[in-house]
């Protein structure tokens, strides 16, 4: 799969797989790139073509590959979670003539109740799959996330499920003109609204989807710096995960 999304070069990459095992054992343990293992070969080769390959968009097209272009839309789950940065991500110099807060939002990086860190949202298939990504700082509110992430879908889903923190009349409106039935339960002073029970107790997919990809350190604590690096950490845990299913 990764000879049928990586970029083409004059010269072949030697010892893909080598280098390849390297990047997924880094983000798996959460480890410097400099303790790598001597079996995987210099640590640099492995950190270049990660972040090379980040900057070419190979880690989302991997993805989108394993996904599928026609993935199941009958139930969709929106789900959001504050990841917490370690504090060498929250480093780095501001670029000459920004700013440190236009720093940040631009690689998504935030201070919440959570602590300092990054807001990442999903939408998941009825399988628990992921099916798309979104990045934003880590005080912001999952809801405008949404639209980014149902935009990212092929079509739209028959059912759209989440939970109170999505409770919007807008965003419902929104979702029955894409066709989409809305599975999202009214706050406690609002009025009551249609909720199919038995499409929002397949909730915890999403949730166990979250505790699949924080089994790799490097998705439950942010090392990266840069918002395509870490979004690239994300789309690597989620393709495997698509591959042991």
């Amino acid at each position: 799969m990764i000879e049928e999304v990586r970029p083409k070069g004059k010269t072949p990459p030697k010892n893909l797989r080598r280098t390849i095992s390297a990047i997924f054992w880094r983000h798996q343990n959460g480890a410097k790139w400099r303790a790598l293992p001597s079996e995987f070969g210099p640590w640099w080769i492995a950190a270049q073509l990660f972040i090379r390959w980040s900057k070419l968009g190979v880690w989302q097209r991997l993805f989108e590959k394993v996904r599928g272009a026609d993935p199941e839309l009958g139930l969709v789950f929106l789900n959001g979670t504050t990841i917490r940065a370690h504090h060498k991500a929250a480093a780095g110099a501001a670029k000459k003539g920004d700013t440190v807060k236009r720093r940040r939002d631009r690689e998504a990086l935030g201070r919440s109740r959570g602590g300092f860190g990054t807001k990442v949202c999903v939408a998941a298939d009825s399988h628990g799959r992921a099916l798309s990504f979104t990045l934003s700082p880590g005080q912001a509110h999952e809801l405008p996330c949404a639209y980014a992430l149902l935009d990212d879908l092929p079509h739209p889903p028959t059912y759209v499920v989440c939970d109170r923190g999505y409770a919007s009349h807008k965003f419902r409106e929104d979702l029955w003109g894409r066709g989409s039935r809305p599975v999202i339960p009214p706050r406690k002073n609002d009025p009551e609204v249609a909720c199919p029970k038995w499409a929002y107790r397949h909730r915890h997919l999403v949730e166990n989807l979250w505790a699949r990809l924080k089994e790799w350190r490097a998705v439950a604590t942010r090392y990266e710096k840069t918002a395509v690096s870490f979004l690239s950490v994300i789309l690597i845990a989620a393709t495997a995960d698509y591959i042991k299913a």
